[in-house]
């Protein structure tokens, strides 16, 4: 007999309806929690009528289905124990809390990125672990081989995603939680093409990550600096939970292989790193990952210039 789908019956639908009272790009608020192609917590359906997330709360898991009405009424369906936590964060999650009146843009390219993209806000998920994990995952690796390790581990330790089969898109999965990554063995994280440092710092957070939760309640560098606490994780990785858990503004992912030079061409013409970046986003204090982000929204692309990092496969290690 073929394996079920899905997993058992669980508490729902719940359902939610919400009118934003700001124009609302839906897939552009939620885009960054896609981790690549394939990623098994996230679906968008073939006429993009719904986008599907899979996530953990601090009640179990949860299923979530948002639609957007003709007239701009959005529509949420949630399964699973913490459906109702999701519902009632449907708001922030697609940038009710997020003010981005307080930014100016000093470049041009900047100003226009924001004139043809009002709707373009940045969204919270509330939640610290589930971006902490696939983060940690691509920490100086290509992006395909870390969202290839995100869809084995969450293929072959989380749960099947909540709510019934036929209706939940087949193939979808709950990241596994901490306990169930502190489970893992050994030779599975090889299996998974995960190193021993991605590997030593995803463990340790998994040990204190109720804690962790806490950053997105205090939010801002406070929040970061209580991520970086933990070892193994710097700048560049808080960054990039902070700019998921909680939508901040001004947290730049430092430390990135291709955000400086994007940067850098976008605004200046050439290469920066880091130093140059920091320089050039200083208008924006307060506001740099948002400048950043109407930078990578806005199409440009910077020149490619000589061969581009190859992907590495630890399993073959």
């Amino acid at each position: 007999m073929a394996a079920v789908a899905h997993g058992p019956p669980s508490p729902g639908p719940v359902e939610r309806e919400w009118l934003p009272p700001f124009t609302l790009d839906l897939y552009g608020v939620l885009s960054p929690l896609r981790r690549g192609r394939g990623d098994p917590t996230w679906r968008t359906v073939a006429d993009g009528a719904a986008i599907w997330r899979v996530c953990t709360t601090p009640e179990g898991p949860a299923t979530l289905a948002i639609r957007r009405r003709a007239d701009g009424t959005v529509r949420a369906t949630g399964w699973g124990p913490g459906a109702a936590r999701e519902i009632d964060g449907l708001p922030s999650l697609l940038g009710a809390d997020d003010d981005p009146s307080a930014f100016t843009a000093h470049h041009p390219l900047v100003a226009d990125a924001r004139r043809r993209m009002p709707g373009l806000r940045l969204g919270s998920t509330r939640r610290v672990w589930d971006t902490l994990l696939p983060a940690i995952l691509e920490q100086k690796v290509t992006g395909t081989e870390a969202h290839r390790s995100f869809r084995e581990l969450c293929r072959r330790f989380g749960a099947p995603a909540p709510g019934p089969e036929g209706v939940v898109p087949a193939g979808m999965r709950v990241p596994p939680t901490p306990a169930r990554i502190r489970a893992v063995p050994e030779w599975e994280w090889h299996r998974a093409g995960v190193d021993h440092a991605r590997r030593r710092a995803i463990l340790h957070c998994a040990v204190v990550a109720h804690r962790l939760e806490r950053a997105a309640e205090l939010r801002g560098e406070e929040g970061r600096q209580l991520l970086r606490r933990v070892p193994g994780i710097g700048v560049w990785t808080a960054a990039e939970v902070a700019q998921r858990a909680w939508g901040d503004p001004d947290a730049v992912s430092f430390g990135d292989f291709h955000v400086p030079n994007t940067v850098g061409h976008a605004l200046l013409g050439h290469d920066l790193d880091d130093v140059g970046m920091l320089e050039v986003l200083a208008p924006y204090a307060g506001q740099r990952q948002r400048a950043v982000r109407y930078i990578e929204a806005s199409g440009f692309r910077r020149p490619r210039f000589g061969p581009r990092l190859s992907p590495r496969d630890y399993r073959d290690m």
